[in-house]
């Protein structure tokens, strides 16, 4: 690969710049007051100095235009100082607006103006405008400095501009930046974010030892790109020749780690570490999370608490939501008492986390309650809530969150009315969901996705109305997704439609030959109605092409501590006393009324051998652990990672009228509320 130097050789002279007619003559550059360059005048006037400070502590917008307006009054509106302050000061908070009004207002827009808007607007995402505002710098032949450029690049970044990109780097060279400190860092972080890893190596490569040796952030960067392509072992060997490492490096490569989910180099790195921030912690934290290792998420979690480390709002959100992937409610709620205890405020991403975590859990009632406690709501806090009620079955509080939404303002999103099918789906509303989809295309301009099409397909298929729903996915604008064809077959399994479970499974082969689910599916079928043939059929495909069932596998929160089983389980310390407690179990609802339902097991064996395999189901074990290590009358939750079988949702059924306690399980499709031999799904499901 060629120099980039050469690449970028300049072919024209840079532009001049103009001289400014202003009076106000600044003295040479001093150190930034980060209002944007470095051509920052010394303040003389002591009026002007007063403003200064008034305008660096104007904590509104409001207190900005009042002293804006004094400004104004006291004609000093042609000092550029005070001109830059009030746009750094206007974008700092969040009132773009006001800072271009500012800087359009002015009437000699000068190196110092440009710097600050042109950073403004950059670091509010304003991408575009910012390169439009360089691009009038240059017409106004004002010569951009070393400090114009990081934000111009980090802009064209933002966007994605190669070209443009390309462009501003050979001007940067042709100007005599390219070796600044803060601009190097730049260029190579464009690179990196326009996934051109060739250039960001051969950048640095090509960097004076003085830039490696004296900018950190120069080697993050590099190993933050390359993490985010993939390349772990460079990154790794970039990390290893640093001449310095501050805690940003560990963390970045820690993060690029989690991403590429080696969590053991990741775990293995934050234990080397001496010195931990609280990114660090967030990192490992919502590493581990993201990575399914949740329990151990949470235990990192609850370390940094020991240590004395104050968690910020991210690791909050990532232990409540490894607290919701596996229904740790005991834990979810210490740290909801945490928040409170230590001043956290109940903003729309704490909020958000809180009402999931206590949604996931089984424990809608807090849910709604820390709801309707917010005060700041975007369409992804209502959703949460609106989901939550949808999986727990509660029709009647989706419609009225629903509604509750429309009228304070906030238009529905795709997502609600992903919610609003799930719920007509679990209660067999089949005609207002089948009027939710319309009104989502014709009142809501909303264009359905897969997922949606998936939910009505469910909607007719649970109702079975099973020729309704293969009419309508014929008749789908898309082309139907393995997803898409299972919703089909679940509901043919739950009819027993033989023909056209055939027809289905044939679709799902053909889309996913290696799927498990297409051949447990039609052996299923085939098991419900006792031809073994084709069972034994089914499983020989299945063996051919090495295609394994997911195992089931269930998990319980007792004091504090997850629990997990997996069927069959004989690796629990309490594994005899579990077996015993659920025979005990069984005995005694069998005398209540209970008969196993033994054509969910899908091989030809004897009734008694049946049962046998019913019973170690990995919900059941669970349940039977619960009720030997908590206090009577305490809630029994328990998360399972497959759908929930006929015969374990009819022993939870007389289990919680046996033990008078309620049972909440919680499957891959929706809540099951069980209390006094009820469930709430009303065995529609």
């Amino acid at each position: 690969m060629r120099s980039l130097r050469l690449l970028f050789e300049p072919h024209s002279s840079p532009a001049k710049t103009t001289s400014s007619s202003s009076k106000f003559k600044p003295p040479k550059p001093s150190v930034s007051n980060g209002a944007g360059s470095s051509q920052q005048p010394s303040y003389q006037d002591p009026l002007k100095t007063h403003f200064a400070s008034l305008i660096k502590s104007s904590e509104t917008t409001l207190q900005l235009r009042q002293i804006h307006a004094q400004i104004l009054r006291r004609h000093l509106s042609s000092s550029a100082n005070l001109t830059a302050l009030l746009i750094s000061a206007s974008s700092s908070l969040k009132s773009i607006p006001y800072a271009l009004a500012v800087f359009n207002h002015s009437h000699h827009k000068s190196l110092f103006l440009f710097n600050a808007l042109i950073r403004g607007l950059t670091e509010n995402s304003h991408f575009q405008s910012s390169i439009f505002h360089f691009l009038l710098m240059l017409r106004h032949r004002v010569r951009p400095d070393k400090l114009t450029y990081p934000f111009v690049i980090k802009s064209v970044a933002g966007i994605g501009l190669r070209c443009l990109g390309l462009i501003l780097h050979g001007r940067i060279i042709k100007s005599g930046f390219e070796f600044g400190s803060f601009v190097r860092v730049s260029l190579v972080e464009m690179y990196v974010k326009l996934e051109e890893m060739g250039f960001a190596l051969q950048l640095f490569d090509e960097s004076p030892e003085r830039n490696k040796s004296e900018s950190i952030l120069l080697w993050n960067v590099l190993i933050n790109g390359c993490c985010k392509v993939g390349n772990l072992e460079k990154a790794m060997e970039l990390f290893e020749a640093m001449p310095e490492r501050n805690i940003g490096s560990w963390n970045s490569l820690i993060n690029g780690l989690m991403r590429n989910g080696d969590l053991n180099k990741a775990t293995q790195l934050f234990d080397e570490m001496k010195e931990k921030d609280v990114v660090s912690w967030t990192t490992i934290v919502s590493g581990l999370s993201l990575n399914g290792d949740h329990q151990k998420a949470l235990s990192m979690f609850f370390k940094m608490l020991e240590v004395g480390l104050r968690p910020n709002d991210l690791t909050l959100v990532s232990a409540l939501s490894a607290c919701a992937k596996i229904g740790a409610l005991e834990a979810g709620v210490r740290i909801h008492t945490y928040t409170m205890e230590n001043g956290f405020r109940l903003n729309k991403a704490i909020a958000t986390a809180l009402v999931d975590m206590y949604s996931k859990c089984g424990d809608i009632q807090s849910a709604s309650k820390v709801f309707e406690e917010t005060k700041e709501k975007d369409i992804r806090t209502w959703s949460v809530m609106i989901w939550g009620c949808a999986i727990h079955g509660f029709y009647g509080q989706v419609i009225q969150y629903f509604k509750k939404m429309i009228f304070s303002g906030i238009k529905p999103d795709g997502v609600i009315f992903l919610a609003l099918l799930t719920a007509c789906s679990h209660t067999g509303l089949v005609d207002l969901g089948l009027n939710f989809f319309d009104s989502m295309r014709l009142d809501y301009s909303i264009e359905p996705t897969m997922k949606h099409y998936t939910l009505v397909v469910d909607l007719l298929g649970r109702a079975g109305r099973l020729d309704e729903a293969m009419k309508f996915i014929e008749r789908m604008p898309i082309s139907p997704d393995f997803v898409t064809w299972g919703a089909l077959f679940c509901a043919c399994r739950t009819h027993k439609n033989i023909k056209l479970s055939e027809l289905v499974s044939q679709k799902l082969l053909q889309l996913e030959p290696k799927h498990p689910g297409s051949y447990v599916f039609l052996s299923n079928v085939y098991a419900a109605v006792g031809r073994w043939e084709d069972v034994e059929r089914v499983r020989m495909a299945m063996h051919s092409q090495a295609v394994g069932k997911d195992p089931g596998w269930s998990c319980i929160e007792v004091d504090g501590q997850v629990h997990s089983f997996v069927a069959g389980d004989y690796a629990h310390k309490h594994v005899r006393e579990i077996y015993l407690k659920l025979e005990e179990m069984v005995a005694g609802a069998r005398e209540q009324g209970y008969v196993p339902e033994t054509g969910w097991v899908l091989h030809n064996i004897e009734e008694e051998e049946k049962e046998d395999a019913l019973g170690s189901h990995s919900e059941k074990l669970a349940l039977a652990f619960a009720l030997m290590h908590t206090s009577s009358g305490t809630t029994i939750r328990i998360v399972k990672n497959l759908r929930v079988c006929g015969d374990c949702h009819s022993l939870m059924k007389y289990a919680s009228k046996m033990s008078q306690r309620e049972i909440v399980l919680r499957d891959i499709k929706r809540f099951h509320h069980f209390k006094d031999g009820v469930c709430s799904c009303g065995d529609y499901w």
